[in-house]
């Protein structure tokens, strides 16, 4: 039996940012989307970073009332990204979640170009999932 890997869980349509873009819009789309977090890419979408709302908090922390700063999307995001491939194995990345703050994983090809993306609550569908055919084996009929 091969274990459950990511590339059967993860959600291959995601929004994305990029590094261009004005910050305030991009928080606008964070709160139009319920996201707490959005990759930033390239055209060619390759990765180069993430914009949360930890990130976003700057503009409070480096601004005073009324005179909020402004900028590029580039200027605020966190520039290391953790990825995974989509063949690692969702143990692996159930314990990156235990491990780090971020609540998503990036799912990027071997040239850095994210090809979809994970989070803790798909992980808990994985728990559901494996939950519900646990007690289907217990209940299937003996032959």
């Amino acid at each position: 039996m091969s274990l459950p890997v990511v590339t059967e869980f993860m959600d291959k349509k995601y929004i994305t940012l990029s590094p261009d873009a004005d910050v305030y819009k991009a928080i606008d789309i964070l709160l139009d989307n319920g996201l707490t977090s959005a990759v930033v890419v390239e055209e060619d979408n390759t990765i180069v970073g993430i914009l949360s709302e930890k990130d976003c908090l700057m503009l409070l922390t480096e601004g005073k009332y009324h005179q909020l700063p402004g900028g590029r999307v580039s200027d605020f995001m966190t520039k290391k990204v953790v990825t995974t491939s989509a063949t690692t194995d969702v143990f692996h990345v159930a314990e990156l979640f235990r491990t780090h703050f971020f609540r998503r994983a990036v799912i990027a090809d071997e040239n850095n170009k994210m090809i979809g993306q994970i989070t803790r609550r798909d992980l808990l569908r994985v728990i559901k999932k494996f939950k519900k055919e646990e007690v289907t084996k217990k209940i299937a009929p003996i032959l």
